[in-house]
């Protein structure tokens, strides 16, 4: 397709691409990706949040057992670089879970600005507690998608998390 304007042929996947980006004044919040991702993301909080409580765990704390159930004995700076936490804000989060005897901290013998962090006897028992907890809740907001729905939007996700950080300042995870 020619354009009067400019002179110029459009192709099929320009012209899509000029469709499937709204002008800025068009952008209603249902159809902002971004707006959806954080309201999905606010109710699986929600629901996480209900069922974690009663163990003395809050959602802060959650990301920490769950990277360190994968992996005991990561350094502080490892956990606050995987959960996306400046290291500040990852501190007082392990530091409260080090009061509710969830974690203690060992400062490394070789180089002492390296603090790992390990699991109580108590944390580790959660695990079998709390995992499946977190299974029903997946199972809850994803029931009415297919297993290959649920393939492809992880893939999406994961890729327009890819093209955002691409074009930050901040580092990968």
């Amino acid at each position: 397709m020619r354009s009067r304007a400019m002179g110029t042929t459009k192709t099929p996947a320009a012209k899509s691409r000029r469709r499937a980006t709204p002008r800025v004044s068009d952008l209603d919040l249902d159809d902002s990706v971004g707006y959806q991702v954080r309201m999905t993301n606010r109710a699986f909080q929600t629901r996480l949040r209900e069922r974690i409580e009663p163990f003395g765990v809050s959602s802060g704390m959650w990301y920490f057992l769950r990277l360190l159930w994968q992996k005991d004995g990561q350094t502080q700076r490892e956990l606050s670089r995987r959960i996306g936490l400046m290291d500040p804000t990852a501190f007082i989060a392990l530091s409260s879970m080090e009061r509710r005897g969830l974690v203690t901290r060992i400062k490394d013998r070789a180089d002492r600005r390296k603090i790992s962090v390990l699991l109580t006897e108590h944390a580790k028992a959660l695990r079998d507690q709390m995992l499946p907890l977190a299974h029903e809740i997946n199972a809850e907001g994803l029931r009415s998608l297919t297993q290959k729905e649920i393939k492809t939007l992880l893939g999406l996700l994961k890729r327009i998390e890819a093209d955002l950080l691409a074009n930050s300042a901040r580092p990968a995870r």
